[in-house]
């Protein structure tokens, strides 16, 4: 069984030999991002640089990830403190997730949405149950997801990542898979992590650490974009009718185009 790591408020880690899995757990919030989210998972993968050869990030079995905590929006909309957010810390741990001395997987189940992508496409493989979605549903808030795109684009391409965007609908794992999203498919998507750790599990950390620096230096366009993503993402976050948009969603449940 592992390890288990002392206790985070956002995530359950637990240690196996030179394997850590990470659980994103806000099962009471649909497992949105909040800053301690973001605060303890960077935590975590902090942690991994010396003790974990393999990451494997987890979600809960009908919700990898939502994306943004809404509610924290809102209470910081509520407050005056709505222009406080910083994009920064989150880009910088998908930049963690994507750059740092192990191997990561993303191991997906249930609905990944909005910043859940970003999670999806900074991590080195994406292995994925059968039932999941995936979807990017901030243009119907007036939103984007600028800091998910450098990730998205690096991982799938501009054309696709751009239709995935436009659409905010959810598709469907063989079409994420199709797309280039996904790598491996599988009705257990809990056997086809396991196929896949008794092979990745041989390979030597120092391999994989230079392998990775290797990679990283042919493509620097996650360092190059994340200027354009942070401005992006306060642009749209600093406006106010955006954030009106949220809050009445989350007091009320209506989207944007619903009539009061």
């Amino acid at each position: 069984m592992g390890i288990l790591s002392e206790p985070y408020r956002t995530v359950q880690v637990r240690f196996d030999e030179d394997l850590c899995f990470a659980q994103i757990h806000r099962p009471q919030a649909n497992n949105a991002i909040d800053d301690t989210l973001i605060a303890e998972l960077t935590q975590v993968l902090a942690r991994c640089e010396d003790a974990a050869k393999i990451v494997v990030l987890e979600g809960l079995p009908e919700v990898f990830c939502s994306g943004a905590d809404f509610q924290q929006i809102q209470a910081r909309h509520a407050s005056g403190a709505a222009q406080e957010q910083d994009p920064g810390p989150l880009y910088d741990l998908w930049h963690q997730l994507a750059a740092g001395p192990y191997l990561t997987i993303a191991h997906v189940r249930g609905r990944a949405n909005a910043g859940g992508i970003g999670f999806v496409a900074a991590c080195d493989m994406v292995l994925s149950d059968e039932k999941a979605t995936y979807s990017l549903s901030e243009l119907l808030f007036g939103l984007m997801p600028a800091c998910v795109m450098p990730f998205l684009i690096r991982r799938m391409g501009y054309a696709k990542a751009n239709y995935l965007t436009l659409l905010t609908q959810p598709i469907a794992a063989r079409q994420a898979l199709e797309w280039g999203l996904v790598d491996a498919v599988e009705d257990n998507s809990e056997n086809l992590l396991r196929k896949h750790l008794l092979r990745l599990r041989r390979l030597n950390k120092q391999a994989l650490v230079r392998y990775k620096r290797y990679a990283l230096s042919l493509d620097d366009s996650l360092s190059a974009a994340r200027p354009l993503a942070l401005a992006a993402n306060r642009e749209v976050f600093a406006d106010p009718q955006n954030v009106e948009k949220i809050a009445r969603y989350v007091s009320t449940g209506r989207f944007p185009w619903e009539a009061a």
